[in-house]
C-alpha cells in the first residue's frame, strides 16, 4: 500500500490503513523520541500518544506536508507538554521558603480517605473495563495489571507487537469513551 492511499483510507476509518501507517512510521517516531527522552518507557508512551492523536486528527492532515514530518511535529509537541507538566509539578512541590536552616518535608503517603477513594475508583474502573470486548479486556489486564511489556504481551497473545500496540491503543480509547459517558 502506498502512503497517500493509506492516508486517504485512514481518513475513511480503514483499520488496515491505520495499521499500515503505524507499522511504517513507528520506528521513526520511537527513534526520534528515544533520542530526545533517553528513556525507553517515555519514548514508547509518547510514540503511542503520537499515533493516537494523529489518528484522531487525521482528517486535519494536509497533503502538502510530509506525513512523517506531521507525526514528528505531533510527537515533539506531546514531549514538550510532558516536560512542562513535569516542571510544573516539580516547582509546585519544592519549598518556596528562603530559610535554609530547614526544609518542609511533604508527607505524600495516602490518608485513609485517599485510600478509600482509590479503592472506589479502582472498582469503578474495573466495572468499566468489563464493558469492553474480551480481547480488549485481556490486553489491558496484561499491560496494566500484570505489567507485562509489549513484547511479553505479543508472545502471550501470539500476535505481532504492533498489533498489540494498536489493540491497546484502541482499548484505551474505548475505555476513555465509556468513562466520559458517565
Amino acid at each position: 500500500m502506498e502512503v497517500k492511499t493509506a492516508i486517504e483510507k485512514a481518513k475513511k476509518n480503514d483499520q488496515i490503513a491505520f495499521n499500515f501507517l503505524l507499522d511504517k512510521y513507528w520506528n521513526d517516531i520511537y527513534g526520534f523520541q528515544l533520542k530526545r527522552t533517553e528513556n525507553e518507557n517515555d519514548a514508547e508512551d509518547i510514540t503511542i500518544q503520537t499515533f493516537s492523536k494523529a489518528f484522531d486528527k487525521i482528517a486535519t492532515y494536509k497533503e502538502e506536508y510530509e506525513f512523517k514530518t506531521w507525526l514528528i511535529t505531533i510527537s515533539k509537541n506531546i514531549h514538550i507538554d510532558l516536560l512542562r507538566k513535569r516542571k510544573s509539578s516539580i516547582s509546585n512541590t519544592t519549598n518556596k521558603r528562603n530559610d535554609d536552616d530547614f526544609f518542609d518535608i511533604i508527607d505524600e503517603s495516602p490518608s485513609p480517605e485517599d485510600e478509600l477513594i482509590t479503592e472506589q475508583n479502582l472498582a469503578k474502573l474495573l466495572r468499566d473495563i468489563k464493558k469492553l470486548k474480551p480481547h480488549y479486556q485481556q490486553v489491558i489486564n496484561l499491560r496494566y495489571f500484570q505489567e507485562l511489556s509489549y513484547l511479553e504481551i505479543s508472545e502471550e497473545l501470539n500476535e505481532p507487537i504492533n498489533n498489540v500496540k494498536v489493540k491497546l491503543l484502541r482499548a484505551k480509547k474505548l475505555l476513555a469513551e465509556i468513562i466520559k459517558k458517565k
